[in-house]
């Protein structure tokens, strides 16, 4: 079997197991180094693919169509999350910060339009049911603090949750591009999307989300 084929086979798997931690800044900066476009242009515009397969930033062919239903909407989708999560799974959603500090990068962030040294506003969260206890998500932030309208920069560096409720509220205007999505592990346990939010024409936050498949299936 081929190296190419032996990807394919992998990330076809069908999502099982529990989140059990990884490091997601890992998956930003895996995004720093590549093009965003490829992944553009398969979701920008729509949620389907014809032949079901994606290629991502590491070049690794994803299935979306073996993936279970929901969750690959969560993917390909460029809405609130914690609202969707609510009305599927319809309970409460809370968005628990798991810390947050400004940090200056080591290295560029382009989908940010951020250089070596400069600093942003890093922030975790946990998406988890309020009567179940699932975790249905993990978040990290990278916000790019000068690019957001004051009430909200300040909204944010006080720890409010969520960036999307955020947003809702102060009535932004906002556009959301998915630029990566595949396998958070080898052992296909969790899955990622990475998309960058922009606020009035700015590049502003790019967030990573992961998935434990188990609570999907």
């Amino acid at each position: 079997m081929t190296g190419h084929a032996s990807a394919r086979s992998q990330l076809g798997k069908r999502c099982k197991g529990q989140y059990y931690g990884m490091s997601i800044t890992t998956l930003d900066t895996s995004m720093s180094k590549s093009s965003p476009m490829l992944m553009q242009a398969y979701f920008k515009s729509r949620g389907y693919v014809p032949g079901g397969i994606v290629t991502n930033s590491k070049n690794e062919a994803l299935h979306m169509e073996r993936l279970p239903a929901f969750l690959r909407t969560l993917l390909v989708a460029d809405g609130t999350v914690t609202k969707s999560l609510e009305a599927y799974f319809w309970e409460q959603v809370e968005v628990e910060n798991l810390g947050q500090a400004p940090i200056g990068l080591q290295e560029a962030i382009p989908a940010l339009d951020l250089h070596a040294g400069d600093t942003v506003l890093e922030r975790r969260v946990r998406l988890q049911g309020v009567e179940s206890g699932r975790v249905f998500a993990h978040a990290h932030s990278l916000i790019k603090l000068e690019a957001l309208p004051e009430h909200l920069r300040d909204d944010l560096q006080q720890g409010r949750i969520g960036i999307g409720e955020l947003l809702r509220e102060r009535g932004l205007e906002t556009y959301r591009e998915i630029l990566d999505v595949g396998h958070a592990d080898a052992s296909a346990e969790s899955l990622y999307r990475t998309y960058r939010i922009v606020i009035q024409h700015q590049p502003a936050i790019l967030i990573t989300e992961t998935f434990p498949c188990s609570v999907y299936r």
